[in-house]
């Protein structure tokens, strides 16, 4: 029976580990295994580990970063396969058993599978990542520079001998997180990438309405780059780890890869910056000198069908209109999807991400 380990690279998330611990521990996959890697937390965290005893293998680090923990993991850990799920993300009973299934099924690197959103209390939000679902052979578009559709990190599942091809990445002030993004890219230079239509586990929102200058309030929807890093500082750590995914697969894999990349999230960060609450001057100065990257990763995508491409572009058009309204309206539901259900982004507790690809820019994670 092939073997798959639930990591769970853990700092500071005290309120919601006990519940990713505890969905972990409740697959019906009889040779699944749980390792948790505290990553230096300084809040209550070491104590909610210690109450699972030896259900679960423990290892208890100086703090590192997300980079560090993978790193770790993928050393320690013996099984086939593994899964990295995130401290305050959850796991359906069902996941790890539909995950070998579907390894077994053929020659796979890494399987993928839905995560419902929920809200910080549990709660389904009707949303789930991803939208869109990759070619097996993610490889080939990659290499042409597109980051294929992946949910983030808790909805992926990996060929350990695929990953270890990757890892360790080098450890540094640049490459202290995002280690989700050079696994998730990285094993698809390796071998094929299989996706899973249902939901296997949840995926928790956090982020709180704030307006631009950046003071909660509320019935304004966070806007955040690729729905889960903050929009102003996201952009800039996406094209390092692009860079640093080059090296990796230069020197790894043998892997020339182009030097920009195209990713509709990566610019619709861009033009959230430009656009948001922006002047009508200054929305179409933004048409007229800037689009071109984004109207590129709409138009050119390779994963989206004709309407989700003219859905993308009637949302833009809206956005060049006179009413600052209408514009902003259209932004958000642009840059943040839990405005397309009943509430707007309205969430009980502060924090929110919904992602379609990886990135969380936070401390073991």
């Amino acid at each position: 029976m092939k073997t798959l380990t639930i990591v769970i690279c853990n700092f500071n998330h005290e309120r919601y580990l006990g519940e990713a611990v505890a969905s972990a521990l409740a697959q019906d996959y009889p040779a699944t295994s749980v390792l948790v890697i505290d990553d230096g937390s300084t809040d209550r965290s070491v104590d909610i580990i210690a109450s699972f005893g030896s259900r679960v293998q423990a290892v208890f680090k100086a703090n590192g970063g997300q980079v560090s923990a993978y790193n770790l993991a993928i050393e320690l850990v013996s099984s086939d396969y593994a899964i990295f799920l995130d401290a305050d993300d959850v796991l359906y009973p069902n996941a790890v058993s539909e995950v070998v299934r579907a390894f077994e099924a053929g020659e796979y690197a890494k399987v993928q599978f839905r995560l419902d959103v929920i809200a910080a209390q549990g709660e389904r939000t009707g949303s789930h990542v991803p939208h869109s679902d990759p070619p097996a052979d993610c490889a080939r578009l990659l290499r042409r520079g597109w980051l294929y559709p992946s949910p983030p990190a808790s909805g992926n599942a990996y060929c350990l001998r695929a990953l270890r091809r990757v890892f360790p990445v080098p450890e540094s002030k640049d490459t202290r997180y995002g280690a989700d993004f050079y696994a998730i890219y990285g094993v698809a230079l390796v071998g094929n990438v299989l996706p899973i239509a249902s939901a296997l586990g949840g995926y928790r929102i956090h982020h709180e309405a704030v307006p631009q200058d950046g003071k909660p309030a509320t019935g304004t929807p966070r806007l955040w780059f690729a729905n889960s890093e903050d929009v102003h500082k996201a952009p800039k750590a996406f094209s390092q780890r692009w860079s640093i995914l080059q090296a990796l697969a230069r020197a790894r894999l043998g892997e020339e890869l182009p030097p920009a990349f195209h990713d509709f999230s990566f610019e619709k960060a861009y033009f959230c910056l430009r656009v948001h609450r922006a002047s009508l001057a200054s929305r179409w100065r933004w048409l007229a000198l800037e689009s071109r990257s984004y109207l590129h990763s709409i138009v050119a995508n390779p994963f989206w069908g004709v309407g989700q491409k003219l859905g993308a572009l009637a949302l833009t058009s809206l956005c060049l209109l006179p009413s600052a309204t209408l514009s902003d309206f259209a932004i958000t539901y642009i840059a943040n999807p839990l405005a397309r259900r009943p509430g707007g982004g309205r969430q009980r507790h502060a924090g929110a991400r919904e992602r379609a690809a990886p990135g969380r820019n936070q401390e073991g994670r």
